[in-house]
């Protein structure tokens, strides 16, 4: 199992349980790119143009935000 096939079982697993570097790496790792950071927020998007703004929990990445980063991309890898 490789580096990115454990830190998305993780996610998948338990997605209140990454840090929030975890989870840019995940993002950077599933070809999402960070466009902008405004404030607290940062801007990513899919390469099919989806739009998520995640936030740093006091190192923490939020559940929520990990869970919709997840069906995004569940969506993108059966469309191809």
């Amino acid at each position: 199992m490789t580096k990115h096939e454990k830190l998305l079982a993780r996610a998948i697993n338990n997605p209140g349980d990454l840090s929030f570097a975890e989870f840019q790496t995940l993002l950077q790792q599933c070809e999402w790119e960070k466009d902008h950071q405004t404030g607290s927020h940062q801007i990513w998007y899919s390469s099919k143009r989806f739009r998520l703004s995640i936030q740093n929990n006091k190192g923490k990445a939020k559940a929520y935000q990990v869970k919709q980063f997840l069906v995004r991309y569940e969506e993108e890898s059966k469309h191809g």
